[in-house]
């Protein structure tokens, strides 16, 4: 009996693989700002919680005055989600799910395996 699995998450290794390399990533950090203004994975882009629908509902064109990228596609195959402990990341991941982002991935290490693995 084969089950079709749809993965949610990503580990360091493969976002490790991704960052500073793949065009195609886009890579929200959902923390609030001042957080995110403490120290943040470079190339990500903070989307505080609380406007992670409200920014996947922009037109394309609003999303990239907004925030400085293109907005994802709802098949983009490289759309991560982190927080700092990654409860949040996985919310905004959940609630890209229920928007269409078929593909949308949380990192669960958050921020915090980030920056002790990366000595920052």
């Amino acid at each position: 009996m084969s089950v079709l699995l749809v993965t949610k998450d990503i580990s360091y290794d493969e976002l490790k693989a991704l960052v500073g390399k793949s065009p195609s990533l886009v890579l929200i950090d959902v923390r609030g700002k001042d957080e995110y203004r403490d120290g943040h994975i470079a190339g990500s882009v903070n989307i505080p919680l609380d406007t992670v629908e409200a920014a996947l509902s922009m037109s394309p064109e609003e999303f990239k005055a907004k925030y400085g990228v293109t907005k994802p596609q709802t098949d983009a195959t490289e759309l991560v989600f982190h927080c700092k402990m990654g409860r949040r990341g996985d919310v905004a991941t959940k609630k890209a799910h229920e928007m269409g982002y078929i593909n949308a991935r949380n990192y669960p290490g958050a921020y915090k395996e980030w920056s002790e693995k990366e000595g920052k």
